[in-house]
């Protein structure tokens, strides 16, 4: 169907009022929620191939972070769209003052390949919590899974409510000419800021999920053994190709050495010494990756890794020593299985290095110096900080999850994806019986005391 119709059928079915209806919006999440434990196998095949995800992986971090989204919404759906009254002015008694969330309209997704299941269908179902319609682009770059999206979607909803639209950048680029109610984007910086460009042309509001530097900090404080094996399974996990993955870690020279052999350590235990063997290690997701991440090792000292095979798009676990941060893959975000260990002498010298970045998506920090902590906390600014861990900020979808800056707009997750779609209008109803006479003209000379009571007020 031609993009534009498509549109208008949105547009129509949108303004019949259907997907008001909290009853209407649980139905449909159910219907999808029972498509996707019929094709819950189908979606573990869909991720193998696009990107060799083992099933445990792909279960862990795609489709049960799915499913307990939709739980979620169905459970609180109710209470999270009932009107929530608000205490009312003084100088409007008497009135009941109220928020009505309500939904947009018709949103646009565009959702990315690193995890192409679930950043795709988290943000729709938000979007169909809160009452809205949906036109789903996913990535080109994961073509099975984009295939099985299509056909779930179309399984659970009438296409005039949500449909999947595939294509590469030439469909985006045709979609984004289109007038929506909302936009929603994971993915790079880069076309990041062309989606905020066109979404700026209809004044329409976006949540932009984006990526960044994400510093770990390891002072030495910490268990080593504990540390390099959180941060191991932060990085490595998807083969690196995770947003929120750590993308270097800052370590005091002192523990510089010592944090080596443990993350060596903590990477045969996970992978074993032949990683391109192991059934728990994913792949690159294409040649054009692959190429960009094997010239970036070129000019560190590889202390770990470093095999690659371009036929099976493999990259192994590849430890960076790079103690003046002055390589290539300290340029800009990683997005692969390289991980630079750089060596900081003081505090001011860490700092001074996470100051050269923009604001990232995630913050890490392996440290038991609470000044330190809270110091760092308060001024480093960045989307999300885990203290002792990585990754696990995704995990708690009590949590808004999103970014700042150049990492990105917006936040979503449980109740704040029902409140990024959503628009909370403000209703007053004032009573008839009391009618002040002061905000009547003819206006007094002299008001002082009308001055005094607002004060009081």
């Amino acid at each position: 169907m031609e993009f534009k119709t498509l549109h208008q059928n949105h547009r129509a079915f949108f303004q019949t009022h259907q997907t008001k209806s909290i009853a209407f919006r649980k139905q449909a999440l159910r219907r999808l929620l029972n498509t996707l434990k019929k094709e819950e196998q189908q979606v573990y095949t869909a991720l193998e191939k696009d990107l060799k995800k083992p099933e445990y992986e792909s279960y862990l971090s795609e489709y049960f972070v799915v499913v307990k989204e939709i739980q979620l919404m169905l459970q609180h759906l109710n209470a999270w769209a009932k009107p929530k009254r608000i205490t009312s002015s003084p100088l409007n008694f008497p009135s009941k003052d109220y928020l009505l969330a309500e939904p947009y309209g018709c949103t646009l997704h565009i959702s990315p390949w690193n995890y192409p299941f679930q950043l795709a269908l988290n943000s729709v179902i938000g979007a169909i919590a809160a009452g809205n319609t949906v036109v789903l682009k996913p990535s080109e770059m994961a073509p099975h899974t984009a295939a099985l999206l299509e056909k779930i979607v179309a399984a659970s909803f009438p296409q005039e409510h949500a449909a999947v639209v595939q294509g590469g950048a030439e469909t985006a680029q045709s979609l984004l000419e289109l007038r929506w109610d909302y936009i929603f984007y994971t993915g790079s910086t880069r076309i990041g800021k062309i989606i905020a460009t066109a979404a700026a042309q209809h004044l329409t509001p976006t949540t932009l999920e984006l990526g960044g530097k994400s510093p770990c900090v390891v002072d030495g404080t910490t268990p080593l053994e504990l540390t390099a094996k959180r941060i191991v399974w932060g990085k490595f996990i998807n083969c690196g190709q995770t947003c929120i993955a750590p993308d270097y870690v800052l370590v005091h020279e002192k523990y510089g050495e010592a944090l080596l052999e443990q993350l060596i350590a903590q990477l045969k235990k996970a992978f074993g010494t032949n990683p391109e063997q192991s059934e728990s290690y994913a792949r690159i997701v294409n040649a054009t990756h692959f190429e960009r991440l094997t010239a970036w090792m070129q000019d560190s000292e590889i202390r770990y890794g470093g095999q690659t095979d371009k036929k099976d798009l493999y990259i192994a676990p590849t430890l960076l020593f790079d103690p003046k941060a002055k390589g290539k893959a300290m340029e800009e975000e990683i997005f692969g299985p390289l991980l630079p260990v750089v060596t900081y002498q003081t505090k001011d010298e860490a700092e001074t290095i996470m100051g050269k970045f923009e604001k990232p998506l995630a913050f890490y920090m392996f440290s038991k110096d609470k000044d330190w902590i809270n110091s760092l906390a308060y001024r480093f600014s960045n989307g999300g900080m885990v203290v002792n861990d990585a990754v696990v900020q995704f995990i708690n979808n009590k949590l808004p999850f999103g970014g700042v800056g150049h990492s990105g707009q917006g936040s979503y997750h449980g109740k704040y994806s029902f409140n990024t779609f959503s628009h909370f209008k403000p209703i007053v109803k004032r009573g008839l019986w009391n009618d002040p006479f002061v905000r009547y003209a003819p206006y007094p000379k002299k008001y002082d005391w009308l001055k005094k009571f607002l004060s009081w007020v």
